[in-house]
């Protein structure tokens, strides 16, 4: 059965930087991730995750947000309040495509009851999505509020559940199955030592490249071969949370490397791939407070000239959450009896260790 080992269990190291202790977005200090996953009959192959910058109200205490387009073929909620105004207000949530519109809904409903929030009136929830209609019945639409709840009240630290689970439960990346994957890097004290979580949702195509082996190539697995022109389209939701303190502008520039990452693997961005990059700040000192009696934010920031490390940090960590998706995925059956194979390690691993690209 594949699914039960990342690729550091089998030597295989992405980059230079080193991982936080549990190699996930929740190495970010009150970053917390939680998943519901829908299983059921032979067509419902769906679910929902949850990522939570801290644990805190997220309405009353916002959040220094920027959210990148790689490419818009998509139905992310939220996106244009995000831009305009630099700050995430609710949880993020991921799920199918069909299942925004619940998603957002929930979270709405999620804030509105929340102490101190009797008198809010605008909600901006942020939801992303990948379309698992080759798996899931998708228009079913078989997401429903205590689904998303669920995963919201379940999110916790430490560990993240990867693979066929919550958001990835139904998803396709490079042919093989997809799922969800996170990484994380930590910056040595000299340039920081801030730390930069990833988790992606995995659920497009392109010529698979693992550590820089030409996996596709090999497998002769990749679009066009057979000038199958849709066989690249999918989308990939990234999420980058980051402890560094930095403002909406420099979170855009850290996004737009979440793709460099995505490209590293092969992927890339087809026309009809949904693929976002959201970056967030969860430094306490940068937040932004719901209503305030000051009239002015005062915050240090971090400069420009400080913001590399964290570039590379971002590439590799997403990088690395890509193939963990993959590596413990499992192959999976669901709707109309349509099957995808997890990716086939015993024809893979000799492949890297061809290239040595494995330590």
């Amino acid at each position: 059965m594949n699914g039960q080992k990342r690729i550091r269990d089998y030597g295989i190291y992405i980059g230079v930087l080193k991982t936080g202790k549990f190699n996930a977005i929740t190495d970010v200090e009150g970053v917390s991730v939680g998943h519901e996953t829908l299983v059921e009959g032979e067509n419902i192959r769906t679910g929902v995750t949850a990522i939570l910058p801290h644990s805190g109200s997220i309405f009353q205490s916002k959040v220094p947000a920027a959210i990148y387009i790689g490419n818009g073929f998509g139905k992310l909620a939220g996106y244009t309040q995000v831009k305009e105004l630099g700050t995430i207000e609710t949880p993020i949530i991921l799920t199918n495509t069909l299942s925004v519109p619940t998603a957002s809904e929930t979270l709405i409903s999620y804030t509105l009851d929340l102490p101190g929030n009797e008198d809010v009136r605008s909600v901006n929830s942020v939801v992303g999505e990948t379309n698992d209609g080759w798996l899931n019945d998708i228009r079913g639409r078989h997401v429903q509020r205590e689904h998303v709840m669920s995963a919201i009240r379940n999110a916790s630290s430490g560990p993240v559940k990867e693979g066929n689970v919550g958001a990835g439960t139904g998803t396709i990346c490079f042919g093989y199955k997809g799922g969800i994957g996170t990484s994380s890097r930590v910056l040595p004290k000299s340039l920081g030592g801030f730390t930069v979580g990833v988790l992606v949702q995995t659920n497009f195509g392109g010529v698979l490249e693992i550590n820089g082996a030409p996996v596709g190539k090999e497998l002769n697995t990749y679009p066009y071969r057979d000038k199958i022109m849709n066989d690249a389209d999918g989308s990939c939701m990234i999420v980058i949370m980051t402890d560094a303190p930095l403002d909406a502008r420099n979170l855009e520039r850290l996004a737009k490397r979440g793709m460099m990452g995505l490209a590293k693997t092969g992927g890339i961005a087809s026309n009809g791939s949904g693929d976002y990059v959201m970056a967030v700040s969860t430094n306490e000192a940068v937040r932004i407070a719901h209503t305030s009696n000051r009239r002015f934010n005062t915050m240090e920031l971090l400069r420009n000239d400080e913001m590399s490390p964290l570039f590379l940090a971002a590439i590799e960590a997403t990088e690395e959450a890509i193939l963990n998706s993959l590596f413990l995925a499992s192959t999976m059956t669901g709707r109309d009896g349509h099957q995808i194979e997890a990716l086939p390690l015993g024809e893979v691993l000799p492949i890297l260790k061809k290239y040595r690209k494995i330590e």
